[in-house]
């Protein structure tokens, strides 16, 4: 084990793997792992010698979500890659926070969806809120058995977490009922709903995920990029990327009513035992 955030190795002919490696915080994302992130990402797009990319995370859990104790607003504007106006990024009020989170959030996980090279999440253990996001990102998932997944967003006063693929990962209505209630989904039932491309047992986690990639390597590069940009392009066509930009939107008008009704991100009355909210600065 190293100190840095992202670990990346070449496990077999044409496979780069990434692996998230905050695991004593559950692999929480910061922006420091973020830029990380997204560092080994552009390099494993880059090697011309890798045709796959696996997303995995070490320890027991996939990702606990965003890292709460240090949020995005406590961050200096030069801290961020300004993928959009760099005056928005060090505004005050709201226009700085949503230019913050698009950046940091919508748009790494919009550039990491149209990677030209397909992707594969290898998730375990709980994948919580932003967990979720990274793995929506990528093409296909394998899921331990252990795997559960989770939103429990509402119940703090927010619509989602600002990736808002839940209606096209989940289906309308089971994407209503786990976001009202906040319940989790274990991977069979991510599985049976079409979320999931396979479930194995965690002990053979790595091994299939790793048997599929290099399946999936030994295809005409070109030819893959061309199939996974029709089928983006796809739900492109059907809205996704309109109403992924919308629900944006709608999740930073929670965070405005939450601010302006309890003088903090999320209301109080649904905090998790043990989440604590800065007072937002005026």
């Amino acid at each position: 084990m190293t100190d840095e955030l992202v670990l990346e190795d070449r496990p077999a002919e044409g496979v780069a793997c990434l692996r998230l490696n905050r695991p004593s915080v559950r692999n929480a994302q910061n922006l420091d792992l973020l830029h990380a992130l997204d560092d080994s990402f552009t390099r494993a797009s880059m090697d011309d010698t890798v045709r796959v990319i696996i997303l995995a995370a070490e320890g027991t859990d996939f990702s606990a979500g965003h890292d709460l104790r240090r949020t995005l607003r406590d961050e200096p504007a030069g801290a961020f890659r300004s993928q959009g106006d760099a005056t928005d990024i060090g505004a005050a009020g709201g226009q700085g926070y949503m230019a913050r989170e698009r950046e940091a959030y919508l748009g790494l996980c919009r550039r990491w969806r149209d990677l030209a090279k397909p992707t594969i999440a290898q998730v375990q253990g709980r994948c919580i809120a932003g967990g979720l996001m990274l793995a929506w990102v990528c093409d296909l998932i394998i899921a331990a058995e252990d795997a559960l997944f989770i939103d429990p967003v509402v119940a703090m006063g927010v619509s989602g977490v600002e990736w808002f693929a839940h209606p096209w990962e989940l289906g309308p209505r089971k994407a209503k009922e786990l976001l009202f209630t906040g319940e989790a989904w274990n991977a069979a039932e991510a599985h049976r709903l079409g979320m999931v491309n396979h479930v194995v047992p965690a002990t053979e986690l790595q091994d299939f995920t790793l048997a599929l990639a290099t399946r999936i390597a030994s295809r005409p590069a070109f030819a893959l990029q061309a199939a996974k940009r029709a089928v983006n392009a796809t739900l492109d066509l059907q809205g996704q990327r309109a109403a992924l930009d919308m629900a944006f939107e709608i999740h930073h008008l929670c965070h405005y009513h939450n601010r302006e009704r309890f003088g903090q991100e999320g209301d109080p009355s649904g905090m998790p035992t043990g989440v604590k909210q800065k007072k937002s600065k005026p």
